[in-house]
Formats: structure tokens, sequence, C-alpha cells
């Protein structure tokens, strides 16, 4: 008897092991989501858990609040972006009117994985992508090919132009990784606008988020705190 109780309770231990190993951490958070397209809107903010891109493996969104949030992702390792989970906030101001625009973040991210942890800021029109790379890892890169470097919104950048095919791609690639900072997002959009990129459009979405490729596994990715704040 005591080999068959002994078998059992290993057994058991097996079993959570594996359980353990493919499901996402418990989280007592405010909200979650594991739904593909998962949102959930606090103070202004919206929340997209947003697993667009083929090959996908399962993630879970959670959220204390619009600064406070985090997903668990276990996407193969495989190439091409799995997904971009996000908290958006909506500006709607042109680029002239605009008195100043900044945002500021700090993240815990995984030390294995590809992924990149990067704004996507967008015109009202959807017709001009500006991303800005603040941390990457792994075998991932930006869209189109180098033009300059820049020292602009307090940080320094490998600047990069090019399409998707439905609109413009401007991508900032800072030249060191960070987890944490301050951008000035008025400051990079008159850069655009003084290089003839781009004209005084309206600003749109302000994303900040982490764009995963592969996170095999599990890793989790925090966002400690994030704002964006415009006059």
């Amino acid at each position: 008897m005591r080999g068959i109780a002994r078998s059992g309770a290993l057994l058991v231990c097996v079993v959570a092991t594996v359980v353990g190993f493919f499901a996402p951490p418990a989280l007592a958070a405010t909200w979650s989501s594991t739904d593909q397209w998962g949102t959930w809107n606090n103070g202004g903010y919206t929340l997209y858990n947003n697993i667009w891109g083929g090959g996908a493996g399962p993630q879970t969104i959670w959220a204390n609040s619009y600064s406070n949030w985090g997903v668990w992702a276990n996407h193969p390792n495989t190439g091409g972006v799995k997904s971009y989970p996000n908290a958006t906030k909506y500006v709607g101001k042109r680029i002239s009117a605009l008195g100043s625009v900044t945002s500021s973040f700090n993240v815990t991210v995984p030390g294995g994985g590809a992924y990149a942890t990067a704004y996507d800021i967008w015109d009202s029109a959807n017709a001009y992508e500006i991303m800005l790379w603040m941390n990457k890892r792994g075998p991932v890169g930006p869209l189109g090919s180098r033009q300059t470097g820049a020292t602009v919104g307090g940080h320094s950048w490998d600047v990069y132009r090019g399409s998707n095919g439905a609109n413009q791609v401007f991508s900032f690639v800072r030249t060191g990784n960070t987890n944490s900072g301050t951008v000035d997002v008025k400051a990079v959009l008159n850069w655009l606008r003084t290089n003839g990129w781009m004209g005084d459009v309206t600003l749109g979405n302000v994303q900040f988020g982490y764009e995963i490729t592969s996170s095999s596994g599990g890793m989790d990715f925090v966002t400690n705190s994030f704002s964006v704040s415009s006059s």
C-alpha cells in the first residue's frame, strides 16, 4: 500500500508540473482575458490582447489599471510577429495644435524569447505608423531600411523607413535597450515633419506594448507603469 501511495503522489506531482508548464500563472488582477481580441477600457485608455499573427500560441493579458498590466505568452519559436498586446490612448489633435505629448514607461521583460518593447503611434487616418523601439531581444527588426541616425525626444535612434502596403512605417530603434524612461513624442513628430516625411497630420492612437515573435514555454511581460500626457 505504501508503494501505491508513493506512486500516486508522484503521479499527482508530475501532472501538476506538466499543467503548470502549459498554463499561465495565477494572476489576481482586476481584469484578464485569453480572447484573441480581448479589450478593456480604463481611465481613458484601452487595453488590447491583440493576438494578430499566424501560428500564435496561448496568451493571457491582465490588468489592475491602464498603467499596471502585463501578459503571459507562450508563442512558438518560429518567425513572424504573433501578437502586440498594448495599452492605447487616443489624442485627436493636429501636431501644430499640440503643446506637448510625452509618455513614460517602466517594464519588466524576460531574458529569453524574441520581442520588442515598442510604441506604435498612428495618425488619425492610419496613413502613418511611427514605431519607437525601446528594447528588443532575439532575431527581430524593423520594416524598411535604415535612413539615418537621430537624437530626438530624449533618446538616440537608428531611423528606418518603409511601407507595409497599407501605410508608411517610420521606425525609431533605440541605440541601446532600456526598460524605463520618458519619451517626448511631439519632438519625434516634429522631426518627421521637418524632414518632410509627413505633414501636419492629426495624432491618433499612442500605443505601448510588446511585439512578441516567440516566447516558447511561457514568458511574462509586465508593465509596472505607463502613461501618456498631452496638451
